[in-house]
């Protein structure tokens, strides 16, 4: 038997979610937005920051990676090796903690300055930063 106080709690709970929700969604199109004034911007030798989009509740950043003579599958290769998508992800979970504990998920996309193609992505939400977690 479904109590009264159940049937009463559970759109709460929903209209509680789809007013974070939203309200991520406008966090991350003000940020991206704000970000945006400053780019392009050169990360290191190799890097460069092109753009930051918001996706729904995720802030997608847009690197170029510019590595002459090494091909995409060479820049692929040493992203691997340096194990990358960890060094990413431990730096997202200090750097950007305040998107994170709010559910704003943050992407990481790089692209081939020679050929334009993906070379790598790597997204992080607060599940992937044990720290964060309440």
């Amino acid at each position: 038997m479904v109590s009264v106080v159940t049937l009463f709690a559970a759109p709460a709970q929903e209209n509680m979610a789809d007013k974070i929700r939203k309200q991520n969604m406008n966090v991350v199109k003000a940020a991206a937005e704000s970000m945006n004034k400053e780019l392009p911007k050169q990360v290191d030798r190799y890097t460069k920051l092109l753009s930051i989009k918001p996706k729904g509740e995720t802030l997608q950043y847009i690197f170029e990676i510019a590595a002459p003579p090494k091909s995409d599958a060479q820049i692929k290769q040493e992203a691997k090796e340096r194990h990358m998508q960890k060094r990413v992800t431990r730096g997202l979970c200090q750097n950007s903690a305040r998107f994170l504990k709010s559910g704003i998920d943050i992407e990481y996309i790089y692209r081939s300055a020679a050929t334009g193609k993906r070379l790598m992505d790597y997204k992080v939400s607060k599940e992937d930063c044990p720290m964060l977690e309440d």
